[in-house]
């Protein structure tokens, strides 16, 4: 819970509710840097929130935990009707 009370965090994860997306989109929804996502995203996947995958020279993030997503989507219903 540590992880999704920083507000760029939680709004990477609402980016991510309904698909993946790749380092750079998210960085421009989210209105910082690559560099910065990047840190960002390297430490969400190291506590096994987001994972990845390759494509060419492309990575792309998803949410890993399928309670998490449960967590994030019920949340989103509640408060941000």
């Amino acid at each position: 819970m540590k992880s999704l009370s920083h507000s760029v965090r939680l709004k990477i994860l609402c980016c991510l509710l309904e698909q993946e997306q790749s380092v750079n989109t998210l960085a421009e929804t989210c209105d910082i840097s690559q560099p910065a996502m990047s840190q960002f995203l390297k430490r969400m996947k190291a506590e096994g929130i987001v994972s990845s995958r390759r494509e060419q020279t492309f990575s792309y993030y998803s949410i890993a935990d399928k309670n998490l997503l449960k967590l994030l989507r019920a949340v989103r219903d509640i408060y941000c009707r």
